[in-house]
């Protein structure tokens, strides 16, 4: 069973083609100058998810949340679907939103990077910005009064604590990295937002792989600049999120995210993001103490929602 196994509209009666098809089935790439120095039988391989057509990993389970909203009937009625965003999973709300003909309204923190909050305005999507202060926290809240609010004009996707979310990983994510690397991964690492990565690739891949060691990563403090990524202790906690589901939890400084970030793409020609980089760190922590192993993790997205960020990318 895919994402795609289930094809219906709003109107019963037309696929999911097109636009939506193309989701998944991302590359795995190999990363080849960064581990310079870690033993010859340690792979590090990534899943290069910007290939998505709404150029992030929250393609898969924006993609499956209205699938199944569709399928349940909650989006009729001329219903506008509501939720908090960090940016990614709005701009995939939105991509698909304006493809199915579903009107879109996000809660997205004001400091949300310009190039992000563009795309979403772009897409057609509504933004209702908030407290920059209150970060991913400050978002939910004010999705969470909405939605008690208007529940006439709203219907609140939830991603944070709708199954839907890792069910999408669970189905596609986790299969594409069993298959691509012939069953031989051995740890599988993934960052913390709403955790629907971590917990549906995670869970495929214990079923598949008993030994296979799922290890999760955070920012290493509450007040952090690793977009998209939630430090847990001191956040909301996601309903779909497990705790007991990782073996290891990794702690990044957004320091050691954003070294890394602009090492990737001047010596691995990776322009990635920043979550990308935190996960790089996080899995060169994990090689470098493996004398063989298959290691896996996933960049969310591309550097090009990133660029207001000068001091990221004009380092010598």
């Amino acid at each position: 069973m895919t994402l795609l196994d289930i094809r219906i509209t709003r109107s019963n009666s037309i696929s999911l083609d097109g636009l939506p098809s193309h989701v998944g089935n991302t590359p795995l790439l190999p990363l080849r100058r960064v581990t310079l120095g870690l033993s010859p039988r340690v792979k590090v391989f990534i899943k290069a998810e910007w290939f998505n057509p709404g150029g992030s990993v929250k393609d898969r389970p924006a993609l499956n949340i209205i699938q199944n909203a569709l399928i349940n009937g909650d989006l009729g009625s001329g219903k506008r679907l509501l939720d908090s965003t960090s940016g990614n999973m709005g701009i995939s709300y939105a991509t698909f939103g304006a493809a199915l003909g579903i009107p879109v309204t996000f809660a997205i923190p004001a400091s949300a990077s310009p190039e992000r909050l563009t795309l979403l305005r772009a897409l057609g999507a509504e933004v209702i910005l908030t407290d920059p202060l209150e970060g991913s926290d400050g978002a939910i809240l004010m999705a969470r009064q909405l939605a008690a609010e208007r529940p006439e004009q709203y219907w609140y996707a939830n991603q944070y604590n709708n199954p839907a979310n890792w069910h999408a990983h669970y189905l596609s994510t986790g299969p594409e990295i069993f298959a691509q690397t012939n069953g031989q991964v051995t740890h599988f690492i993934a960052g913390l937002g709403t955790s629907g990565t971590l917990m549906g690739t995670g869970r495929y891949l214990r079923e598949q792989l008993p030994n296979v060691q799922i290890i999760s990563m955070q920012p290493d403090a509450p007040f952090h600049g690793l977009e998209g990524l939630k430090h847990m202790p001191s956040a909301i906690k996601p309903g779909i999120y497990d705790e007991s589901l990782a073996g290891t939890n990794l702690e990044v400084r957004t320091e050691a995210a954003h070294e890394m970030t602009l090492r990737l793409a001047r010596e691995e020609g990776l322009f990635v993001g920043i979550s990308s980089g935190a996960a790089a760190v996080a899995a060169l922590q994990v090689a470098g103490q493996l004398d063989e192993g298959v290691v896996v993790t996933l960049f969310p997205d591309a550097g090009y929602k990133y660029l207001s960020d000068k001091s990221l990318w004009e380092r010598k």
